[in-house]
């Protein structure tokens, strides 16, 4: 009777994966990644008036931080949160600590925070020192997952993981891409599941990191979506004339001969750093200025890659903001869109709360001038009204 009962629950089970909803998490194309490793941010409730002056949807934080959560209450921003790197033992052993964390900081913000995403870890896989982090991965997402289906939120959240292109044994041309065989044993069932629940696949794909560790022998304008001769990839016969487009079809590559070639790839980092150290060639204010702003323009028309045309290319830009905190090189601190200040790092068409450049002239934030009482406002209107009149 047992082994029917066991049986039939797994039947259960099968049946929820197979009928799983393909839950949309992500809006339009472009999206940020929202980094708070730094202390002279602006607060959460700000960040939500400069992302709606943007017209920025999506957002990604690297935890759950419930100042943010709340803050983006009714704010119809679409959020995917994340599970640190170092909670996913436990949760690889114990369904009850998935369970605790989702209780805690996703299902009280819903449905008025726009919760869609949990990025179960960040870069696991492709790290010689984290086969302990590696082994757990997959019960981790397994057992969130379970989670939020017992909640029966599965119709609202994806599930997801980022990694890195250490994930890749080599990824030139774009089709040569395969996964490293070390990563393989971890990445072969972590795909299977992801397959069967309906979720992408995230790759954090940086043109600026491969510029800087060989820019003798690639073509910045190649790594800019500036003018150049571009590469041909002679197996598929297709033309790249950026990396960006080159690094999400050698994605689809790797997939495509793990057996998963259904499996849609979004970007879940790139950006180019406004500085960097001396040994960081092409880190400048030009470049990143030039990269974000071509990227932004090429996501604005939801077209798709050389090798998946029909499939429009969807990304998280890193980062909101430079961010002081962060260890490493200078790069690091360097990704943002916008400066702590709320003002814009450089011009690609977005408004920041403050003016670019400090004068005793300048603006109001959005937040300070809607903290104006409005009897003031008109009491000044109707005083410069009157002034012109009698002048």
């Amino acid at each position: 009777m047992e082994t029917y009962s066991h049986l039939f629950a797994l039947l259960l089970i099968f049946f929820f994966v197979l009928h799983s909803p393909n839950v949309q998490a992500f809006t339009g194309t472009y999206g940020v990644n929202y980094g708070r490793i730094a202390d002279n941010l602006p607060p959460p409730e700000s960040v939500v008036t400069l992302l709606k002056a943007a017209k920025i949807k999506n957002i990604r934080i690297y935890d759950a931080d419930h100042s943010v959560l709340k803050a983006f209450k009714n704010s119809g921003i679409e959020i995917v949160v994340g599970i640190g790197n170092e909670f996913l033992r436990d949760m690889s052993v114990y369904e009850d600590r998935a369970m605790d964390w989702i209780k805690e900081n996703v299902q009280p913000y819903l449905p008025e925070t726009h919760i869609r995403g949990i990025a179960v870890g960040n870069e696991v896989l492709g790290h010689d020192d984290g086969v302990e982090t590696s082994e757990a991965l997959l019960g981790a997402v397994k057992n969130v997952y379970s989670a939020v289906n017992r909640l029966r939120l599965t119709n609202l959240i994806q599930i997801s993981s980022p990694h890195s292109q250490g994930v890749f044994a080599n990824s030139f041309p774009p089709s040569s891409c395969i996964f490293k065989e070390s990563v393989v044993q971890y990445m072969k069932p972590l795909l299977e599941f992801f397959s069967q629940i309906n979720s992408p696949f995230f790759i954090n794909a940086y043109p600026f990191l491969a510029y800087i560790s060989d820019p003798d022998h690639i073509d910045i304008n190649y790594a800019l979506f500036q003018k150049n001769p571009g590469i041909l990839d002679s197996k598929t016969n297709l033309h790249y004339d950026n990396m960006f487009d080159a690094q999400v079809d050698a994605a689809y590559a790797a997939l495509e001969a793990a057996g998963y070639e259904k499996m849609e790839v979004i970007v879940s980092e790139t950006g180019w750093a406004s500085r960097g150290d001396a040994n960081e060639i092409g880190a400048s204010l030009k470049n990143a200025r030039t990269y974000n702003n071509n990227l932004k323009k090429k996501l604005a028309k939801k077209k798709g890659t050389p090798l998946r045309p029909k499939t429009p290319v969807k990304a998280y830009v890193f980062a909101l903001f430079n961010e002081n905190l962060k260890p490493g090189p200078t790069s690091e601190r360097n990704f943002g869109l916008f400066k702590p200040d709320g003002s814009i790092s450089y011009d690609i068409g977005f408004t920041g709360l403050k003016p670019a450049s400090s004068s005793a002239s300048s603006l109001l934030s959005l937040k300070e001038f809607r903290a104006v009482p409005f009897s003031m406002v008109l009491a000044t209107c109707g005083s410069l009204l009157l002034l012109i009149l009698t002048s």
